[in-house]
């Protein structure tokens, strides 16, 4: 650790700052106010000939992000969670021996401590005027030479702390994140909604189509699944009594990492006893306009090249017709599972012969609707065979009472009436051991303590999910997934690979 040439004369410099009785890393330092505050409060001083706040000294801490050396005066620029200030002191408003010290021992990357009075200076900007100055925190690690930045993606990712150092926009937009996520949240309370936290690990894995990522329980002596979803378990509470119930949190996924996939992330569910999938597109308009109205933005976003319409209501639009409409296909071709084979072979994509006739149409549907959906649309009426956990539709048994939302080419939320038979359900689950032996590696597995819980009468439910971080990613203009998450999956550095 820490063996290059300047981490190594930090380190110096740390241990000269101890031996003059200095700590790098002392506590009990107490600020007055943050930055912005700082600036708020003092807002009134305008220029050179406006009375300065000479006499009301306030203590501010920050990380020095610049340093400009005059000989007896010097210029900085520190830095914390919400602001910048420049800060100014010499010789004589330090005293003289400490004030060497602070030239040599103090570093740009070092966290300060200052205390000190409003200020413009000769050239108009506002100041602090420092009279006391104290090290709160020896940096060893030199930043980022600051005309340059941190541009370097994959560092980014891997060091977000110092991405976030480096990147001031990078702390806002995960500041915005926090005020979805908090919006949300709200906004479900507000609607009479419970807030429940359901099991990481499931013993079976269960509630959406994707490979589970698997753990063992030693005292147990079984394998656990990380939850790819928890739909099934909140259901059950829908059986024991609850009518209104969500929760937001990590969902584990073992697939791909892509510019939308990371292997966690996170999710919304929640379910409404005595509603339908109608309530549910309903609510998720209104859930967007509470949203845009707490973050003040317009109805029209850009986003990634692409001005999406947020104006409601969103555009609704049956699954076939959205194929045969707005994937081009003809009629004739959706109909028939052959014909959609040689479609899909005939345009260069892999074509399943195992595949059922629903399955086909879902790949008619990725391959040439959904890079094409770019408002907000909700497309319903799917297929029974790829809803699994759908109520039929009374009026067509091949049809799943099932829509999903999709905004820029992507599906931001799938919701469906529930199905509350057992008897429908456990044979699902068992077409469904069957779609798994056909190649089908992410189907659902039987689940036969959640069938026994339909058994004892659930309510006519509708449920629905909604990816937050696909959300983020919308309304913060991001392209990567990556770019919304804290801490993104990042594939191992050769010096993190353990030999076996």
């Amino acid at each position: 650790m820490f063996e290059n040439q300047l981490e190594i004369q930090r380190l110096q410099t740390a241990d000269e700052l101890r031996q003059i009785g200095i700590s790098p890393y002392p506590h009990f330092l107490r600020r007055d106010m943050d930055i912005s505050k700082f600036r708020l409060k003092f807002s009134h001083i305008k220029d050179t000939e406006s009375k300065n706040a000479e006499g009301q000294f306030v203590s501010l801490a920050g990380r020095i992000k610049l340093i400009r050396d005059a000989g007896k005066a010097i210029f900085a620029n520190i830095e914390d969670e919400d602001g910048n200030l420049q800060i100014y002191f010499s010789n004589k408003t330090l005293d003289e021996e400490w004030f060497k010290v602070v030239k040599k021992k103090i570093e740009v990357g070092d966290i300060i401590f200052v205390r000190g009075y409003a200020f413009i200076t000769r050239t108009g900007e506002f100041s602090m005027h420092v009279s006391e100055l104290k090290l709160a925190s020896k940096a060893i690690c030199p930043l980022p030479e600051k005309y340059h930045g941190l541009v370097d993606i994959e560092t980014r990712y891997r060091q977000r702390y110092l991405d976030m150092i480096m990147n001031p926009d990078v702390r806002n937009d995960f500041k915005k994140r926090s005020i979805i996520i908090s919006t949300i949240r709200r906004f479900f309370e507000d609607k009479g909604f419970l807030e429940v936290e359901t099991p990481m690990m499931h013993p079976i894995p269960g509630g959406a189509n994707a490979k589970p990522f698997v753990t063992f329980h030693n005292s147990l002596g079984v394998d656990r699944y990380l939850r790819i979803a928890p739909e099934l378990y909140l259901k059950r509470l829908i059986v024991g009594g609850f009518e209104a119930v969500y929760e937001m949190n990590r969902n584990f996924r073992n697939e791909g990492m892509d510019l939308t996939h990371n292997p966690e992330f996170t999710s919304i569910e929640f379910y409404w006893a005595y509603h339908t999938y109608h309530d549910l597109m309903g609510l998720t308009e209104e859930l967007f306009g509470v949203l845009f109205d707490k973050l003040d933005m317009e109805k029209i976003v850009e986003y990634d090249g692409l001005k999406i319409d947020f104006s409601r209501p969103f555009t609704r639009i049956n699954y076939k017709k959205a194929i045969i409409e707005i994937g081009r296909i003809s009629p004739d071709i959706v109909e028939d599972k052959y014909k959609i084979l040689a479609k899909l072979r005939e345009d260069g994509f892999e074509a399943n012969e195992k595949l059922s006739l629903g399955h086909l149409q879902a790949e008619l549907f990725d391959n040439y609707v959904e890079a094409r959906l770019i408002n907000p649309t909700f497309v319903m009426d799917f297929p029974i065979e790829i809803s699994p956990l759908s109520r039929r539709s009374d009026s067509n048994p091949n049809v799943a009472e099932r829509f999903e939302l999709f905004i820029a080419g992507r599906e931001i939320a799938n919701g469906f009436n529930e199905l509350n038979d057992p008897i429908d359900q456990y044979n699902r689950f068992a077409s469904q051991i069957e779609a798994k032996d056909a190649g089908d590696d992410e189907a659902h597995e039987m689940d036969e303590d959640y069938v026994k819980a339909l058994g004892y009468a659930m309510p006519p439910t509708a449920g629905q999910g909604i990816g937050i971080d696909r959300l983020v990613m919308l309304l913060t203009n991001k392209k990567s997934i990556r770019d919304v998450v804290l801490f993104p999956a990042m594939r191992p550095l050769k010096t993190e690979i353990k030999e076996n």
